[in-house]
């Protein structure tokens, strides 16, 4: 089997997501994902990854995984090279396991588990749609566009969506209302009016269903140190299920100074890169959850590499997304094949919403737990005639 093309496709109306397809002579087509940067990342894949892949067998997953990694200039964190690497082995995988006639929590060596507990993340149905970054600025409060603006519940009617959420048989939520602060102070400052207004959903929410419900912060890495210390003592009557990047993991060292006032798990982190950034934290021994995305830290294979090194640590890991339908789905297998995984995140108004106008299958949530779809592969391919829509972008690289 050999790679004879390679395909990005972008869309307008999806400006941060970035699909790759790779070709091969054997009719089999793989799939992958990856969100922010999109035609940049698509220069990558086209100008730098493309000729040293095509040609090559696509099942040597490995290989490419160092050759796509094996170069002159290094990174840390998740960017252009490393997400279009994601992308890259993401659709590799899909391949491998469609070639053997499994899904791809099979292929990867079989699952520990058939289903896995899920958190929502409150987002609302255009959050991250548009081209700016996850900011106060792209939150669309107050637009409705279904029964799920989780993102305007949490800032507003905390309760009532702790109630919904229960009643969808899920236990657990991500919230990140400090957000406004640090983006107004830059992480240095919060007003009491502020920290008032902050601490209000969590208020409401012990308040409304007592601890049925667990609560993630979500802290976006946007303080400094002293704030997030401060931030820490401040939540802790709420017994929070965990503190999530409360602040940029470049020197991990700092997890032991936040560890100090911090009463419950230190969740980090989808920025970072590959299994060797992920060393260090643990090696702090302050990480209490070891996030990874797989479009961000370099798909399947280094996930598998990163939740191998957790467990030695005896630290869980916990898939992130919130973005784009194909990296959820393969969050989705990974978290049923990795024996350390404590549980996956999921957004409502995603997978209940705009996600069903881009593929064809998708994990489905029930009673607070999630499966995969159980054809080869992924289980899913993009819907038909997206390549057609007028405000879509299409890239090829081949052989010829």
């Amino acid at each position: 089997m050999k790679i004879t093309a390679i395909e990005t496709l972008r869309l307008g109306e999806f400006p941060n997501l970035c699909w790759v397809l790779i070709r091969t002579d054997e009719g089999i087509t793989g799939l992958g994902e990856t969100f922010m940067g999109a035609a940049a990342v698509e220069a990558y894949v086209h100008e730098t990854a493309a000729p040293k892949l095509l040609g090559t067998d696509p099942r040597a997953i490995e290989r490419h995984a160092r050759v796509l990694d094996s170069y002159y200039l290094g990174w840390r964190g998740a960017g252009v090279e490393v997400r279009g690497n994601s992308a890259l082995d993401i659709a590799l995988w899909d391949i491998f396991a469609r070639s053997v006639n499994l899904p791809l929590a099979d292929a990867m060596g079989g699952r520990s588990r058939d289903r896995v507990r899920v958190y929502n993340t409150c987002a609302g149905y255009k959050y991250v749609r548009d081209a700016r970054a996850q900011a106060v600025a792209n939150w669309h409060v107050g637009e409705t566009d279904g029964p799920y603006e989780d993102l305007d519940g949490f800032l507003h009617q905390a309760d009532d969506l702790a109630h919904s959420l229960l009643e969808h048989g899920i236990t657990a939520m991500k919230i990140w209302p400090f957000d406004i602060a640090a983006e107004r102070t830059l992480g240095r400052d919060i007003s009491p009016a502020e920290l008032r207004a902050a601490l209000e959903p969590f208020e409401k929410i012990r308040n409304a269903v007592g601890d049925r419900m667990d609560i993630m912060v979500e802290f976006h890495s946007l303080w400094d140190l002293p704030m997030a210390r401060r931030l820490a003592r401040e939540l802790a009557p709420f017994k929070t299920y965990w503190h999530e990047d409360p602040f940029r993991l470049d020197a991990p060292a700092d997890l032991a100074h936040y560890a100090e006032v911090c009463e419950t798990r230190i969740c980090a982190s989808e920025t970072l890169n590959g299994v060797t950034a992920f060393r260090d934290a643990l090696a702090t021994g302050h990480l209490g959850v070891a996030m990874l995305d797989l479009s961000w830290c370099g798909g399947v294979t280094e996930a598998k590499r990163i939740a191998a090194l957790a467990d030695a640590w005896k630290v869980p890991v916990a898939p992130h997304d919130c973005t784009g339908p194909v990296v959820w789905t393969a969050s989705c297998h990974f978290a049923l094949h990795a024996r350390n995984t404590l549980i996956q995140e999921s957004v409502r108004a995603f997978y209940k919403g705009w996600y069903r106008e881009l593929v064809t299958e998708l994990p489905q949530v029930v009673d607070g737990t999630v499966g995969v779809p159980e054809g080869p592969g992924l289980g899913l391919t993009l819907l038909p005639g997206l390549e057609e829509r007028a405000d879509s972008i299409r890239r090829v690289s081949t052989l010829e």
